[in-house]
């Protein structure tokens, strides 16, 4: 029994420190925290309701992310994402999405593509009707189900990190009425080449979609 209480005490503490590596990454990618912030162990863990040893391991853990800086003797601070990470991911997940397009072609299921189809109907009719978070909802939904479509967990882990490191940019593109219409016209084109098992075609399109963002996010100053 008390081999069990261990095991379940174990349990709980990553559970905490996933929780609060969760929200503490969530609201420096969101823009809460501001780089070069100082996150204070114990102000985060009364936020929270925790102790500081779970802060304190989701701090180390967002330290090797790259997301927060540990100075010896003087406490964590926020790198956050830069204008360069940024250009970075999208020019990695440009690659990385247009296999994950490839794969999907022959792992793709009849229900999966129903569920697309039903997503791009309903982007044209936000899109028409500038409902910007409805849109960023949307684009969420489409790329999750091509990186699951893939078959491939390792794709769909890595590629899931990335849509959401970039989801503050991707909110202030999809809120331009411009940006959000080709959008979804991309998506169309990508996945009628899934639906005809073109994986050559699907892939040139997802890789293309990413670098057509890559240039309106440089266009607008980003």
């Amino acid at each position: 029994m008390e081999d069990l209480n261990i095991h379940k005490d174990v349990n709980d503490n990553y559970s905490l420190r996933g929780r609060v590596f969760n929200k503490l990454r969530e609201d420096i990618l969101s823009g809460i925290y501001h780089e070069n912030e100082e996150l204070k162990e114990n102000t985060i863990g009364l936020e929270l309701g925790v102790s500081r040893t779970p802060v304190r391991e989701a701090l180390r853990q967002l330290e090797l992310e790259g997301l927060v800086t540990m100075i010896p003797n003087k406490g964590a601070y926020v790198t956050g994402i830069t204008s360069k990470d940024i250009h970075d991911i999208y020019m990695i997940r440009s690659y990385l999405e247009g296999l994950c397009a490839k794969w999907a072609c022959e792992h793709i299921t009849e229900a999966q593509i129903e569920a697309l189809e039903e997503i791009l109907y309903l982007s044209d009719f936000h899109a028409s009707r500038n409902h910007h978070e409805q849109m960023v909802e949307l684009d969420n939904k489409f790329h999750e189900l091509i990186y699951e479509a893939s078959g491939s967990k390792i794709l769909y882990h890595v590629l899931s990190d990335f849509h959401h490191y970039v989801e503050r940019i991707r909110k202030i593109t999809l809120a331009m009425p411009s940006r959000a219409s080709k959008s979804s016209l991309e998506h169309a084109a990508i996945l009628d080449a899934i639906k005809k098992r073109d994986g050559d075609l699907a892939e040139v399109l997802a890789h293309e979609h990413m670098q057509y963002t890559i240039k309106n996010i440089s266009d607008q100053g980003l």
